[in-house]
């Protein structure tokens, strides 16, 4: 059966599904409410509450369902840990989801440190996603282990798991139309592109946010 198709039908009731998670209190984020029902899973996705028939059925009576927490923004180097290392002491907590910005590793170590966190972050129980830092060094002025223009980040964007450009911290570089900022923001494409423009106001803002950010 299609993919699309089985989930579909899964959600209807019509096949046995992969999990019934029976017994436990729902937490509607939504409403405010708790609700008590059971949640049938399939093929990894929740396809709806209660079914007619499960491979395997988990009970949680006296335990509370809830949505996993995103961190939408979050440097995992500058906690001094590797990606499973936080995964370890984070989950645990109720975070399922991170979007990472490398920007402290790819300032000592360049292309090859957002892709040593890309690959260690594979086989972890946490979704890693990834930002592309985008001024790497931050500024011209200091002194780093590497420099990522817009050609390197190319080979970096296409990857599934890298969901845009981190931080533009250079918005002089943006308002003044510095043709190799303008080119990592234009790579970004349809993917987003993360604003940091600290009192940035008036004109400036505007044409800082007319490029996408």
């Amino acid at each position: 059966m299609d993919p699309l198709e089985e989930l579909i039908a899964a959600a209807r009731g019509e096949l046995e599904v992969d999990l019934l998670l029976e017994g436990a209190d729902i937490a509607n984020l939504l409403s405010g409410e708790v609700h008590r029902v059971n949640v049938a899973v399939h093929k990894g996705r929740i396809v709806g509450f209660d079914c007619s028939s499960a491979r395997q059925t988990m009970n949680l009576s006296g335990k509370t369902l809830t949505p996993g927490f995103i961190d939408g923004h979050v440097h995992i180097e500058s906690a001094m840990v590797t990606v499973p290392e936080f995964a370890r002491a984070v989950v645990p907590k109720g975070t399922t989801s991170v979007v990472i910005d490398p920007h402290e590793i790819a300032n000592v170590w360049g292309e090859a440190g957002i892709r040593y966190m890309l690959d260690s972050s594979r086989n972890v129980p946490l979704n890693v996603y990834v930002m592309l830092p985008s001024c790497v060094p931050a500024t011209n002025l200091e002194t780093s282990g590497a420099s990522l223009d817009a050609e390197i980040l190319a080979k970096l964007m296409s990857d599934e798991r890298v969901l845009g450009l981190a931080e533009v911290m250079n918005y002089p570089g943006v308002v003044f139309r510095d043709p190799e900022v303008l080119k990592k923001i234009r790579l970004a494409g349809s993917k987003r592109v993360d604003g940091h423009a600290p009192r940035l106001s008036g004109k400036d803002l505007t044409a800082y946010i007319a490029a996408g950010i």
